[in-house]
């Protein structure tokens, strides 16, 4: 069997059969960070509690990317093999909205208010032949 990895600790739950997105609460005054943070954006508490977020949302803007990105962001693509892939932020109940790779690529099957989903998958291979998962937004 394959070893899987988070493509980040503390990014969400792993290993888990159901992962979850992690965020930061504020205590002070309730508004919600991804990633998780130290201390609030918003007014500078220092109190916050992490939780998981909602695994469905509202996908908020997106875009297509149409180029490469550079180390470390691509995914192993080498310029034959690069596909353009999807980016959007989702708006997740409680305040918070996260950027992420969508797993679709289509312009003509996606737009602003559709429900999405967050998916957890393989991002790329690892030298050592584990596989790094991340999180990426589906349409529901």
């Amino acid at each position: 069997m394959t070893e899987k990895r988070p493509i980040a600790e503390g990014l969400f739950t792993w290993p888990s059969p159901q992962p979850a997105l992690l965020a930061s609460r504020c205590r002070q005054c309730g508004v919600a960070a991804f990633p998780v943070a130290e201390s609030c954006m918003a007014c500078s508490g220092q109190e916050v509690d992490v939780e998981e977020l909602p695994r469905r949302g509202t996908l908020w803007t997106w875009t297509i990317q149409q180029f490469m990105p550079k180390p470390p962001y691509n995914s192993g693509e080498t310029p034959e093999t690069f596909q353009p892939y999807g980016v959007g932020y989702v708006e997740l109940p409680g305040g918070v909205r996260v950027e992420g790779r969508l797993t679709e690529n289509d312009p003509q099957k996606l737009r602003i208010g559709m429900a999405m989903d967050v998916v957890f998958d393989a991002y790329r291979r690892d030298p050592d032949g584990a596989e790094i998962v991340s999180y990426f937004f589906k349409p529901v």
